[in-house]
């Protein structure tokens, strides 16, 4: 029994529109009806890579390939190669999309971008260079184009930047001409052209980054201000403590994904990555009508079967037998009071790093424009930044969250230190592993997949003293605040 037409044509507006959590829940209830149904395992999948569950999404496709409705179906050996690569099979992914090259597929251009994306992110330069070089009709697409210029980085990058910023103020879709002018940005602050790439990111963000409601934004936090003031929670728990969840909290660009990665080194610990079930769980509680204030007002039963969707999701099989889950998403520090009341006995490592070097990576990186959309311009990034300076450790402290402060500075420069208090609070012994994440061969679908394939170092550090200009007196309290923390860590 196929899906209804009108929830096969929502499903299909929900992933054009990246709205995956949406589309995953639509998909489960299709799937409750007609368990086999191969449209819904296939957008199961598809919401399940992009939201980093990477078994969950090789277990939904392998189920939409077994529904004959779906033989010979081009889109599901595509994205069996796109969770493949993300496992860390990149062979295998390779083989699957030269097949569908070969065939002549409808995603043949879709194929094409990501064989050469894969061989560029595994090193395989020849290959990609012979790709560009044997042409075809995938390089007339604006996403091939990027391809190209990409290619032709390791050899000019000048030239790569200046083709990739002209994609960018061009025209064309806005998803491509975001992504060419970040990796121009990139091209150009590696090249020390910095007022040149600092004025292309805000460029991009004035053209592809969606608007911010600073007020709800302020209303939210300085409710949440209000009742954490009282020094204890303001709502009865009524589920039991989960075990083995901790949860890395902080900004973004602040060395979330160097701490998760040494902790996933350990033997008993597994990182699960911007895992989306904090934000679920947020969502659940404005949808109840019961955030902030409210919590307490939440039924037992209705609170447990918060948290066994938190859990049931978190505990994917690729993690069994590990004591410790660590999820760094990064919207953890603005619901620590739905942690506190669905998660009690959570373990919080919050991460801080100097907010000038923050704010730079932030402005220079290509975070989704609508859930990051605060990324919009460096005066909002301070304002969410002061919010979380100003609310996470007192939130953490009057909620009742076992917790370690961790500078990022003071981490890079103390590993061996850091992982000691880290692996105190898990309960774990430390263990030499996590001092090499560079050794990792998990794959990181975030921003620093790049940077935590190196050991650990010091090159970010200061890195905003190439923007000066960026920083005036506005910026003090908060540069301020950081070189206090660090003195008391």
């Amino acid at each position: 029994m196929p899906p209804a037409p009108k929830h096969r044509a929502e499903l299909e507006r929900l992933l054009a529109r990246g709205e995956w959590v949406e589309a995953k829940e639509l998909a489960a209830a299709v799937l409750a009806r007609n368990p086999r149904d191969g449209e819904a395992w296939l957008a199961t999948g598809r919401c399940a890579i992009a939201l980093g569950r990477l078994r969950v999404a090789e277990d939904a496709l392998a189920k939409a390939a077994a529904d004959r409705a779906l033989a010979g179906d081009h889109r599901v050996p595509f994205f069996r190669a796109v969770a493949e690569h993300y496992l860390g099979r990149s062979s295998a992914a390779i083989d699957r999309l030269r097949a569908l090259i070969a065939a002549g597929a409808p995603n043949s251009v879709d194929a094409h971008c990501f064989l050469v994306d894969i061989l560029h992110r595994t090193g395989r330069r020849e290959e990609m260079r012979a790709l560009v070089a044997a042409g075809g009709p995938w390089l007339a697409d604006l996403r091939g184009r990027v391809l190209a210029a990409r290619a032709r980085a390791a050899d000019d990058r000048a030239v790569a930047a200046a083709e990739l910023e002209s994609i960018a103020r061009g025209a064309g879709d806005p998803g491509a001409r975001r992504n060419a002018g970040f990796e121009a940005v990139t091209l150009l602050d590696a090249l020390g052209e910095y007022r040149r790439a600092w004025d292309l990111a805000g460029f991009l963000h004035q053209s592809t980054t969606a608007p911010f409601d600073d007020y709800a934004f302020r209303e939210d936090i300085a409710l949440q201000r209000q009742l954490v003031g009282r020094g204890k929670p303001w709502f009865e728990v009524r589920v039991p403590p989960v075990e083995g969840i901790a949860l890395v909290a902080g900004m973004p660009r602040s060395g979330t994904t160097l701490l998760e990665q040494m902790l996933d080194r350990h033997s008993e610990v597994a990182g699960i990555g911007e895992y989306e079930g904090i934000p679920a769980l947020g969502n659940a509680l404005q949808h109840l009508g019961a955030w902030p204030r409210g919590i307490g007002m939440l039924p037992a039963e209705q609170c447990a079967q918060l948290q066994r969707l938190y859990l049931n999701d978190a505990r994917t099989p690729d993690v069994a037998g590990k004591r410790w889950l660590v999820d760094k998403s990064l919207h953890t520090w603005r619901l620590l009071p739905a942690v506190a009341a669905l998660l009690p006995g959570a373990r919080i490592l919050h991460m801080a790093r100097d907010p000038r070097d923050t704010a730079v990576s932030l402005h220079l990186s290509n975070f989704n424009g609508r859930t990051f959309a605060w990324t919009r311009t460096p005066e909002l990034i301070r304002l969410v930044m002061e919010a979380e300076r100003e609310h996470t450790l007192p939130a953490m402290q009057a909620l009742g969250l076992a917790h370690e402060a961790i500078v990022y500075e003071d981490l890079v420069e103390d590993p061996a230190g850091h992982a000691a208090r880290v692996c105190a609070l898990l309960g774990v012994a430390v263990e030499p592993a996590m001092l090499a994440p560079e050794a990792n061969t998990r794959t990181v679908l975030t921003l620093s997949h790049e940077q935590v394939r190196r050991p650990i170092n010091k090159g970010s550090i200061g890195r905003w003293q190439n923007y000066p200009w960026a920083f005036d007196g506005s910026w003090d309290a908060l540069v301020a605040g950081h070189q206090a923390r660090r003195a008391k860590m």
